[in-house]
């Protein structure tokens, strides 16, 4: 756990919040702090029930304890991340032994998927986080037939209070998911009256203790909640392909580039336990290789069933289904590198071979495509091709050169430094990504003109990240996006407004009102808005429009467009 924090929590803070999500969860925790009501989560000071509140706490004491940063913001997330990591590693030890644990635990923590989201303030980590010690938890309890003994049954116990936590950060999900890789595993091994055997109304009681008083409290305070909570953020979005609409296809290539380069060894982890299945050594060690095999196989399945049959979906949904993989991935590696020599050397060739591929593909990439986003990654994207490339040549080099029980760290060891590598890479592309993926500069370029009574509104969208950037409420003009089912409240009124006319009556009554707009939109508000707005700073397609003359002076920078009057400077004049 301590080795993956050092890789999940360096330079943590360094990247800005990336837009829309990671400002959203990030201001919600703020304003929790700003109004001391945890009950009640508020997006722009609008009450926000999208996501259950543990995100939320764990976010706001971060931010209590660390400040108003990019490093408490995204804290939650490399915590989580790195204790799953243990949990795997514990969880694949015990199942099929010490290295096949490690190279698991390992294939986690430097997989490009896992660990991009271990650095993204999403509650997605802390769902995976929580699904993952509840399914490990049920593994050991199951170990006792019937959940005899007094351990399984405070297993159980804490898989319950696990998976209350899980409720909690992400919503029933967790539960009904856990439930059905135990269930359908139970069954499969011929012993479904087990589950008639579980301490069933202490579990129950647990779960309820931990959950519930959050959803009671938030419905009595919320009139509407619980419908819109549990039927339209829940059933309604699984149901609906209104939104991140794509096809059942859709994991596939997330699950192989997301866990690549370990996951080209998951078929030999595959086919290595199936063979220890037919030769073990006993029947009981048999059983239960046959039965670690399955139940890892359903974790994977189920979950990975139920997030594809929706249209709805993005990446970060399948992130509790990679543990699983990761462990069989470890028993992969361990197998390949005690093979017989000459097919563990081609194995490893063809290895090395996909992974040059896939370097000179990126090369390529990076050179014909003249976008400006893979301009400004072409030199990380071909630094991450070329660590998989050498990392796989190292390994290969290993082992043609190591022998015996060192053969399996000789040959991890250079691919793990390539993983390293890569993830280096994914970290400085992300930071290169800034101007495309983030609003934090344009936020510094507005903050001074920001005084006591000023407005800030945002035309016809919304920036998630401007309030936690800037401390004030974003004023929406002709726009609501999801801040609309609890919009109308009288308490939300503030943030909005609904008309350009509106607009135009608040810029010139104002003393100070700052408007960001798109690029596009700025002609017509030039038109609309008296007196005419001064431009005090741009980042992409956004710039910032000020009702009075700008006090800040200097040469407009190219990207904001000096046809449209000018930009103030970075420093005031004298």
């Amino acid at each position: 756990m301590v080795a993956a924090a050092i890789i999940f929590f360096a330079g943590l803070g360094r990247p800005p919040l990336f837009e829309p999500d990671e400002g959203r969860y990030a201001e919600v925790a703020r304003e929790m702090l700003l109004r001391s009501d945890f009950v009640t989560p508020r997006n722009d000071f609008v009450r926000y029930f999208e996501k259950p509140p543990l995100v939320y706490w764990v976010t706001a004491a971060a931010l209590r304890i660390f400040g108003h940063n990019e490093f408490a913001a995204r804290f939650q997330a490399a915590f989580f991340s790195a204790g799953e990591v243990a949990i795997t590693a514990d969880l694949g030890a015990t199942m099929f032994g010490l290295s096949a644990g490690v190279l698991g635990a390992l294939a986690l923590a430097l997989s490009p998927l896992f660990y991009a989201f271990a650095r993204f303030a999403t509650p997605d980590p802390a769902l995976a986080f929580f699904m993952t010690a509840a399914i490990a938890a049920f593994w050991y309890a199951a170990r006792a037939p019937g959940f005899a003994t007094r351990r399984s049954r405070y297993l159980m116990l804490a898989a319950a209070a696990l998976l209350a936590l899980g409720t909690l950060a992400k919503g029933p999900v967790a539960l009904v998911l856990v439930g059905a890789i135990a269930l359908v595993w139970l069954i499969e091994e011929g012993r479904s009256r087990d589950a008639l055997r579980l301490p069933w109304f202490g579990c129950v009681a647990v779960y309820l203790a931990i959950a519930a008083p959050w959803f009671v409290l938030a419905a009595y305070r919320n009139p509407g909640f619980l419908e819109f909570f549990f039927v339209h953020e829940h059933l309604h979005r699984y149901l609906a392909n209104n939104e991140h609409r794509w096809g059942p296809w859709f994991f596939v290539p997330i699950v192989i580039g997301g866990a690549w380069p370990w996951v080209f060894f998951a078929p030999s982890g595959v086919a290595g336990l199936r063979a220890v299945t037919e030769r073990a050594d006993s029947p009981a060690d048999a059983v239960q290789s046959r039965s670690a095999f399955i139940y890892l196989a359903l974790w994977f399945a189920i979950i990975f069933i139920f997030f594809s049959i929706p249209g709805s979906k993005l990446g970060e949904y399948i992130l509790p289904a990679i543990p699983p993989l990761a462990i069989l991935c470890g028993v992969g590696l361990e197998r390949t590198a005690r093979m017989p020599y000459l097919r563990k050397i081609r194995i490893l060739t063809a290895f090395t071979a996909i992974n040059a591929a896939l370097a000179i593909a990126v090369a390529v990439a990076a050179f014909v495509i003249r976008a400006r986003l893979v301009a400004a990654l072409g030199d990380d994207a071909m630094v991450a091709g070329s660590a998989l490339a050498v990392g796989a040549l190292g390994a290969l080099a290993m082992a043609w050169r190591t022998r015996g029980r060192d053969a399996v760290w000789a040959i991890a060891a250079p691919i793990a430094i390539g993983a390293i590598i890569v993830l280096g890479a994914m970290a400085k592309a992300r930071e290169d990504a800034e101007p495309f993926t983030s609003y934090r500069r344009l936020a510094r370029a507005i903050s001074p003109y920001l005084g006591d009574g000023c407005v800030l509104a945002s035309y016809r969208h919304q920036i998630q990240a401007l309030p936690f950037y800037l401390g004030v409420r974003e004023v929406l003009v002709g726009y609501r996006g999801e801040l609309a089912p609890f919009g109308d409240s009288p308490a939300a009124a503030a943030t909005f407004i609904a008309t350009d006319w509106r607009l135009a009556a608040a810029w010139s009554a104002r003393s100070c009102v700052v408007v960001i707009a798109d690029r596009k939109d700025v002609p017509h508000l030039r038109m609309l808005l008296k007196p005419a707005p001064s431009i005090i700073g741009c980042e992409g397609q956004k710039m910032a429009l000020f009702n009075r003359p700008a006090r800040w002076f200097a040469a407009p920078p190219p990207a904001c467009g000096a046809e449209f009057g000018g930009v103030g400077g970075v420093k005031p004049s004298k």
